[in-house]
């Protein structure tokens, strides 16, 4: 009976070990006056109440001491799982944004590239009328695209793959707008730059600005080869950093290259976290335009060389 009374207050439910203790103490009485010695009923009955009412306090309070311990197991085995899931989904978080970065790093710096290596290559298929010079020069450019694209791409594994704590190297930024201009012009494509920025601004809004502009004249190699591409920037500290990029329609209908959707909703998931706005649409006369407004902090700015 004990055993049973202690089981069932495990369980900590008040009303069903209330029950159980009444029906054990009334048996513990009835049992004690059917068995008690003649003459000592009268004078035992207390012992009779008070003995089957401690024994079953002890057994209620080792139960309920049971089922304490017992819960509180389960809530530490309930937290270790609970813990465990939420490990395993920012394990799964981390990797996914590992993805995420390691894919835009790839696509910043082979697709200007590869962009205008198919560029060169498109010209060398529909121009039959160069000359032997010409070919010569569109060749070496080729060549030359693509061993800077493996260089670049084993520049980035390198990165990828070094050492947490070792600082990564510093990445492009404004001033190195018109030098991402000379490149592309160099390869074929007919850019014309201008710019009314004589300070430099902070590195985040510098890098990004940097993006915005090398994913719009892959864009414009990729879709408009032979155009006439407008590179503008103008801002000051205190106000905004406005980019745009336009083109004219392409001379010849290029053939269309496989395209992912990852470089402008990338640039896109840049310009928001800047703070920035994106915009891009075509134009009236096939052409396309894309422009982006980064908010410009006011602050200490460095003087730098313009591009032309």
């Amino acid at each position: 009976a004990l055993l049973a009374l202690c089981s069932v207050a495990t369980r900590r439910r008040p009303a069903e070990i209330g029950i159980v203790v009444l029906a054990y103490v009334t048996a513990s009485r009835l049992a004690g006056e059917v068995y008690a010695v003649q003459g000592s009923a009268d004078s035992m009955w207390w012992v009779q109440v008070v003995v089957p009412a401690l024994t079953a306090g002890i057994a209620v309070a080792a139960g309920m001491a049971v089922g304490a311990r017992r819960a509180e197991v389960w809530s530490l085995r309930e937290r270790a799982e609970s813990a465990e899931r939420e490990q395993s989904a920012r394990a799964a978080q981390v990797r996914a944004q590992e993805r995420n970065r390691i894919a835009r790093e790839m696509h910043d710096v082979l697709a200007h590239r590869i962009s205008l290596v198919a560029m060169q290559a498109g010209v060398l298929d529909h121009r039959g009328d160069l000359s032997a010079d010409e070919n010569r020069v569109l060749v070496h450019g080729i060549a030359e695209g693509a061993h800077q694209a493996l260089e670049e791409l084993r520049e980035v594994l390198g990165v990828l793959r070094a050492d947490p704590g070792r600082p990564e190297p510093p990445q492009p930024s404004l001033d190195r707008v018109p030098e991402l201009v000379a490149d592309t012009r160099a390869s074929g494509l007919d850019v014309r730059f201008t710019s009314t920025v004589t300070a430099a601004p902070p590195d985040g809004v510098g890098r990004t600005c940097y993006r915005i502009v090398q994913e719009a004249l892959t864009n414009a190699a990729k879709h408009a080869p032979g155009a006439v591409v407008r590179v503008t920037l103008d801002g000051a500290a205190g106000g905004t950093l406005d980019i745009g990029v336009r083109n004219g329609p392409a001379p010849l209908r290029p053939a269309r290259p496989p395209a992912s959707g990852f470089g402008l909703l990338g640039l896109g998931e840049r310009i928001t976290v800047a703070g920035g706005e994106l915009g891009h649409r075509p134009t009236p006369d096939g052409g396309y335009v894309l422009t982006a407004r980064l908010p410009w902090p006011d602050g200490v700015a460095h003087r730098h060389e313009r591009g032309a």
